[in-house]
């Protein structure tokens, strides 16, 4: 039987606790109308976080996580002739949808109600080798390298979303709470929209990240931006910061809540949802959304910051990640090109 690498979660604990194992596993097989793929890079999201440490509910165990993933087409399925062997590939957090629910049948499918999650429900690229649905599947730039192409894949896709669910136009003023992954390429294509940014966020590296990316502005987490936002969107997954996010808001702004999960609200006064303020949660994504980030991360072309790890330093990177250490994106190298 032909085995591969792979890092498995066998139990939801703290990744403070390495609870990933570098472990050999069978190699997948694909079934029809999905591709293998030989992984060479899948980067290292906060979701992985709260997958791994049970803030998601449990979905699959063991699991392999991972959905931020470059690689090559290795071998293919009956009926999957989407890509030739060879042809460079990514896949991202939306795994597979049903297809015939109301929300698919409506373009909606980011909402289906049967979807499989890479690196959640399914088997992600913390390894060297991994399956996906090729219709789920996206071609990759030429333009950017593996490592730089794997936090397109989630972080620049939601990111991308949650700036088209803002609503900011040319000449607005668009806050990012939180400056990781998502944040970081949302400033670019934001910027590149003629939109002011300004960044808050604890970390005095993600601050300066922040300026040297293009924003107006950057302070502390919950500190007032020096003029009223059009819109704003919150990445860190504390909902502590609403109640500041809103604040911040003028009449009329849209407050963005980027992530799959966020601690608590805290209770607010009417009077910052009054005038017409309206908060909303992005979910997931379509492949629409992910067809035209990655077409205008190419026009740009957006730079994306990465620190990288070898494929068994799994743990090590989540931890980074946890605790703020990574300035941009971490991203596993599980092969050498």
């Amino acid at each position: 039987m032909k085995t591969m690498k792979a890092c498995v979660l066998h139990a939801n604990r703290p990744v403070d606790q390495s609870p990933l194992m570098v472990e050999d596993v069978p190699l997948p097989e694909p079934r029809t109308g999905q591709i293998r793929i030989r992984v060479r890079a899948c980067g290292i999201c906060r979701t992985d976080l709260h997958v791994i440490e049970g803030e998601l509910p449990e979905r699959k165990l063991p699991l392999i996580p991972g959905h931020q993933v470059a690689g090559i087409v290795d071998a293919r399925g009956p009926g999957a002739d989407r890509f030739p062997p060879g042809q460079r590939v990514g896949v991202a957090w939306l795994h597979r949808t049903c297809g015939h629910c109301e929300y698919c049948l409506a373009g909606r499918e980011n909402l289906c109600d049967k979807p499989d999650f890479t690196g959640y429900t399914v088997d992600g690229g913390y390894a060297q080798f991994m399956l996906a649905d090729e219709e789920f599947v996206y071609a990759l730039p030429e333009g950017f390298a593996d490592l730089q192409a794997a936090p397109l894949l989630c972080a620049g896709i939601i990111g991308f979303r949650c700036l088209r669910l803002s609503g900011i136009q040319r000449g607005g003023r668009l806050g990012l709470y939180g400056f990781g992954a998502a944040a970081h390429i949302a400033i670019q294509i934001a910027r590149f929209w003629g939109a002011d940014v300004y960044a808050m966020t604890r970390d005095k590296r993600h601050q300066d990240l922040a300026m040297e990316l293009g924003a107006k502005w950057a302070g502390g987490t919950v500190d007032a931006p020096p003029r009223s936002l059009d819109a704003a969107i919150v990445f860190a997954p504390a909902g502590e910061i609403v109640p500041a996010a809103l604040k911040a808001l003028r009449k009329g702004g849209a407050l963005i809540l980027g992530g799959i999960h966020m601690s608590n609200i805290p209770e607010l006064p009417y009077s910052l949802l009054y005038h017409e303020r309206v908060v909303r949660s992005v979910a997931n994504n379509t492949r629409s959304d992910g067809e035209d980030f990655l077409q205008t991360a190419a026009r740009i072309p957006v730079q994306t910051h990465v620190e990288v790890f070898p494929l068994e330093e799994a743990n090590r990177a989540l931890n980074a990640l946890k605790y703020d250490a990574i300035k941009g994106a971490a991203v596993l190298q599980v092969e050498h090109p």
